[in-house]
């Protein structure tokens, strides 16, 4: 005999199920056919269980007619590597000075472990992807990064070589436009060349900033650890303007490692992408939530 309350359930949950993909109708409408670039990284790389449900969210972008495209980032994995084989780190302003042997190792580790990895992970959700870096398809072409830093007791002025660390001086998406439209996921490593045969190591950040711009992507998404861009009351911020993370920055509001976050945001919604979203990648789903519900997640930055 059949428990008409367990059915009742039951069809109330199927209920629920229904009226979450209404709701998401319009944005799956409003947005076939465009790219996501989401740089991967922080928390998510390092737990398998949320690595498994960032590429079922990657597979279900594809499959609604989205086009995403990954850049993943990987500095822990090369400073154990680095200090596997033994290899001391210098940094410098939170960027790492990068010689030739430590570029090579960086390569390895990107363009290799990481990269097929993830390339694994979207084959085991029922995608299918295809791993490369800036260097293949003329992708992106590299150019040194230059710092400077300030002297404590003269306060003057320093110009800092970082080595082999780089930035997009140009990017080139049609690799990704082909990958896209063989029904494939394009997965990026961080590296670059400069066209002389020399090889840079990019912030993952920047590359993904780069690559949403040229795309001109409907969303940039950077997966972090921190639930999104907070008040000084502690008070997630769900959407702001250029200048107001401008003024929150004079103010003391956004500091450390969120600066340069959100510096790769700005750059890339006045470069073209339509908007860019600062999320907690440690909440299951987090994209999907930010994206395809009302509710929203995270902090939406658009010009």
């Amino acid at each position: 005999m059949t428990n008409t309350a367990t059915t009742h359930a039951g069809d109330k949950q199927m209920l629920a199920k229904a009226e979450t993909l209404i709701e998401a109708l319009p944005y799956f409408q409003r947005y076939a056919g465009r790219s996501f670039v989401v740089k991967y990284g922080g928390h998510a790389m390092g737990d398998p269980e949320a690595a498994q449900d960032f590429a079922e969210d990657i597979v279900l972008l594809k499959a609604v007619g989205i086009n995403p495209v990954v850049v993943h980032g990987g500095g822990p994995q090369i400073g154990a590597m680095l200090k596997k084989l033994g290899v001391e780190s210098q940094f410098v302003d939170g960027l790492r000075v990068t010689d030739k042997q430590t570029a090579e190792i960086a390569e390895m580790v990107l363009s290799g472990a990481i990269n097929k990895e993830l390339v694994g992970w979207i084959a085991q959700a029922g995608g299918k992807a295809i791993g490369i870096s800036g260097k293949d398809g003329g992708l992106v072409r590299a150019e040194k990064v230059t710092r400077t830093v300030k002297d404590p007791d003269s306060q003057i002025e320093q110009i800092v070589d970082l080595g082999f660390v780089g930035e997009p001086k140009e990017v080139d998406t049609t690799v990704l436009k082909t990958v896209s439209d063989a029904g494939m996921i394009p997965i990026i490593a961080p590296i670059a060349s400069d066209g002389e045969g020399h090889t840079y190591n990019i912030n993952a950040d920047t590359m993904a900033g780069a690559i949403a711009a040229a795309l001109g992507a409907a969303r940039l998404f950077l997966l972090t650890d921190v639930p999104g861009v907070l008040d000084k009351q502690g008070n997630l911020q769900t959407d702001l303007k250029p200048a107001d993370i401008a003024r929150m920055r004079a103010d003391g509001t956004i500091s450390g490692g969120m600066i340069p976050k959100l510096e790769t945001c700005v750059a890339a919604v006045e470069a073209g992408c339509e908007a860019a979203v600062v999320l907690d990648g440690r909440v299951p789903h987090a994209m999907l939530l930010e994206f395809f519900t009302s509710r929203g997640a995270g902090t939406l930055i658009s010009a």
